[in-house]
């Protein structure tokens, strides 16, 4: 079990593997909190909170942004896709280092043309 969890320690993610790659995208919530992304279905993350997130709504408002209200961690989103699924992406940053820097990283424009660009 991998875990993933803000730096009080109120918020982890509990998820079995490690994915291929992790994103990381240059709109403008994403590149000031400075994430890389890992998405997972719902029912593949385990998240426990000590004290309840601080959820963050932009946009067009289907990502929840969940934010530490302690350590001010953005540790996940949770987003209702519209094929139906519930997504997570995790921010990976939250994670020990060493689980991803072997990962390959691609980059998202979610700024302008909302499409991978590599």
């Amino acid at each position: 079990m991998i875990e993933a969890k803000c730096h009080c320690g109120n918020i982890t993610l509990r998820f079995e593997k490690l994915l291929e790659t992790i994103t990381s995208c240059n709109c403008s919530n994403c590149h000031r909190i400075g994430a890389l992304w890992a998405y997972y279905t719902a029912d593949q993350v385990e998240i426990t909170q000590q004290e309840y997130s601080k959820v963050y709504l932009w946009g067009n408002k289907r990502r929840s942004y969940h934010v530490c209200p302690n350590c001010g961690c953005t540790t996940h989103y949770t987003q209702k896709r519209d094929d139906g699924t519930n997504r997570v992406a995790i921010n990976t940053r939250m994670a020990d280092p060493e689980l991803y820097k072997s990962v390959r990283v691609k980059h998202f424009d979610g700024a302008e043309s909302f499409k991978f660009i590599d």
